[in-house]
């Protein structure tokens, strides 16, 4: 019996018995990079299109260009592509591949040994049961990492999809190893003794010795593999003795690990896997924009297989896109979410979201019992923490947004931990997925993920932690303000030190003006607090929350003091810039900060006030009551320490009588201003006085020069 075989270099390709021959001698190749190579072979000196090749491969299955680019290299590989001159395959950017060897169709005999190849070796990858979305880079990474590499580990978070990644990544590499791939999930070990015992039961290696590992090294010595071992965590120090052993003993064998810590083993490389792409909190998010973010991708189609006829909507696009946010791009929290939208509609998951772990609980009946809710997941991960750390991190939840190792020792710090104890557990936090840190700036900034917040928060609540750790937190942040007032001269190191510690500022004045809060530490943080709001214009948030602080004084008693001082102007200024405050409102703001600033003989805050009753008396068309002030301000200038208060004066007065008419003198006063002023190194007369003054004063005098 004959049949026809393609034979090229030292090659024979037998399509009909899926059968590549060297010099007679079977090879091993996978199925998908078999069907890739028929389809370049049978076409040789063509062109095969990108899309077509992967339509042969993965016949009605989506898959991204990344998986057919990683079988093409394992098939140079068995070819031996570009050794001693010989090429096969060749790449068109862009378009697809080529088969450039000379090809031969022969008939040949069909011998009995030929029929069977031989044993096949074949894995126990599990199948994936849903489309994989948004991990292509990361897919292509690891493969590549893998090849030159022996040992890697994906780390991250629980439920960010490591275990989907590294089956992807492994299937995408599997065909360049003559013995292929194995699978084992570590989670289901409690005793780490079982792990030698558990991976050679999943070899199919059952001739186990009194020495596990000693029989399991043996039959991995002359294999070609790679080993993927699922959720080390539970077992990481069994997991990392082992994985050093087989590294050194059996030198074909390659690793892919995930866990959400490091496994700190000889010839690790970890890659720590990112979150889905989230789009920014934007205005005008359409539907389209929106499906170019991973997140948004997998929200989509999971809730379109539990909602026939879900569509992302210019409408709901901006929604989903919160959502996705709000749950950190954690893959099995988006597909938790998703999985309500048939019970709740996209407006009502977001609406829960505050209760997340009530929300989030139908995963499939099928997934792993940690998988099954975001609770389950969370609960996993905190099992396996020391108690000092599940401790800390409680504590640490209090942080609104990033903070920083100063801040988390002052606040997670207490009787029972020293400051440096506590930098210790937050590395340890870092290092197991649980806290993450932005390395990019000069100070190291931390925080935990929404969701590991929320989960943390309920903790602290339960062990009855939360109101010293609240109070501890909020004088932190008092004293840190109280610096960024006493500093606040509006540099940009200024701006970036204080900015990224705005929620956590906002987060201890709602905790201290709460009922179980402390009214005293709320007050002395809203004023230490105004320099910030005034810097990134916040002029609404500043005029609510002093207005707030003000609310809380006993009309009874007095409170005369430096506090309520600085209160009063910023209530002024604030209801001034955002249009909202009578008339009659701003002026006794003004009027009540200036008699407290007389009593204290403060003459910052009696110039501050005194220019803010001209400026509502000149905006009133009260013009000869605004030069009596203009004059006062003066008078007062003559005490203050910097030199350009009193050049300001002039300008005041100058601006008045220029309203009243006095053109000459107006211009006297207005070009001595500008003969001698000197405009101050830092900006602070801009939150003193509202505009630059040498502006204005030029502004005015090209007035008065026009009307001459």
């Amino acid at each position: 019996m004959t049949e026809e075989a393609l034979a090229f270099g030292n090659f024979r390709l037998i399509p009909a018995r899926r059968l590549l021959l060297e010099a007679d001698k079977p090879l091993r190749l996978g199925s998908r990079a078999l069907d890739i190579l028929i389809a370049l072979v049978e076409r040789a000196g063509e062109l095969v299109d990108k899309d077509e090749l992967i339509a042969r491969a993965w016949p009605g299955t989506f898959v991204e260009e990344a998986n057919l680019r990683v079988h093409v290299g394992a098939l140079r590989k068995v070819l031996g592509d570009g050794r001693s001159g010989h090429r096969y395959i060749s790449n068109v950017p862009g378009r697809g591949y080529c088969f450039v060897a000379s090809v031969t169709r022969v008939q040949q005999g069909q011998s009995p040994d030929a029929a069977a190849p031989g044993p096949r070796h074949t894995d126990n990858l599990p199948a994936p049961l849903t489309r994989m979305i948004g991990r292509s880079d990361s897919i292509s990474i690891l493969a590549g990492q893998l090849q030159q590499r022996r040992f890697v580990t994906i780390v991250g978070p629980g439920g960010i999809g490591k275990t989907t990644v590294a089956l992807a990544a492994a299937e995408t590499v599997v065909d360049s190893y003559e013995h292929r791939a194995c699978f084992l999930d570590v989670a289901s070990l409690t005793d780490p003794l079982l792990m030698p015992s558990a991976l050679a039961s999943a070899l199919g290696n059952l001739n186990l010795s009194g020495d596990p590992v000693h029989s399991l090294i043996a039959f991995l010595r002359d294999k070609e593999m790679l080993l993927v071992l699922d959720s080390c965590e539970r077992v990481v120090e069994a997991a990392a003795a082992l994985a050093e052993e087989i590294l050194k003993r059996a030198p074909r064998v390659h690793l892919l690990a995930t866990s959400r810590e490091p496994l700190r083993a000889e010839g690790e490389h970890v890659h720590r896997l990112p979150p889905l792409a989230v789009p920014p909190s934007s205005l005008g998010l359409t539907a389209n924009n929106a499906l170019t973010f991973s997140a948004v991708q997998l929200f989509v189609e999971r809730a379109a297989a539990k909602l026939d006829g879900f569509e992302l909507s210019d409408a709901n696009a901006p929604v989903v896109a919160d959502i996705c946010r709000r749950l950190d791009g954690i893959a099995l929290a988006i597909e938790l979410a998703a999985g309500r939208v048939d019970a709740f509609g996209v407006e009502g998951v977001a609406a829960r979201l505050d209760d997340r772990f009530r929300l989030l609980t139908l995963g499939r009946r099928t997934a792993l019992p940690r998988h099954r809710t975001l609770r389950a997941t969370l609960d996993w991960s905190s099992e396996l923490l020391p108690e000092s750390e599940r401790l800390v991190l409680r504590r640490l939840a209090v942080f609104a947004g990033a903070f920083t190792l100063e801040s988390a020792s002052a606040v997670a710090a207490g009787t029972d931990f020293a400051p440096l104890d506590v930098v210790e557990l937050v590395v340890n936090l870092v290092a197991k997925s649980l806290v993450t840190a932005d390395v990019g700036g000069a100070v190291v900034h931390y925080r935990l993920l929404e969701t590991t917040r929320a989960y943390a928060l309920d903790h602290l609540t339960k062990s009855g932690e939360l109101e010293p750790t609240a109070r501890r937190h909020a004088e932190y942040y008092r004293g840190l303000f109280e610096r960024a007032e006493a500093e606040w001269e509006a540099t940009s190191e200024w701006l970036a030190v204080y900015l990224s510690q705005i929620d956590n500022m906002r987060a201890a004045l709602d905790w201290a003006f709460s009922p179980s809060g402390d009214t005293k530490i709320g007050v002395a943080l809203t004023v230490a607090a105004v320099p910030v709001w005034f810097q990134l214009s916040l002029m609404d948030e500043c005029r609510s929350r002093v207005e707030h602080a003000l609310a809380t004084f006993d009309p009874e008693v007095s409170h005369r003091t430096r506090g309520n001082m600085k209160l009063f102007a910023a209530l002024a200024t604030a209801m001034v810039f955002t249009n909202r405050g009578a008339q009659s409102e701003i002026l006794a703001a003004w009027i009540s900060a200036l008699e407290i600033a007389e009593g204290l003989d403060d003459t910052d805050y009696q110039l501050r006030a005194l220019w803010g009753l001209w400026l509502a008396r000149s905006n009133n068309g009260e013009h000869r009551v605004a030069l009596a002030l203009a004059e006062r301000f003066r008078d007062t200038a003559e005490k203050s320490t910097e030199p350009t208060d009193l050049l300001v004066g002039d300008r005041m007065i100058g601006f008045s009588l220029q309203l009243l008419g006095d053109q000459p003198n107006a211009r006297r006063h207005i070009e001595r201003m500008l003969s001698r002023y000197v405009g101050p190194v830092h900006r602070s007369h801009i939150i003193r006085f509202h505009f630059d003054q040498r502006v204005m004063a030029r502004t005015a005098l090209a007035e008065i020069l026009w009307l001459q």
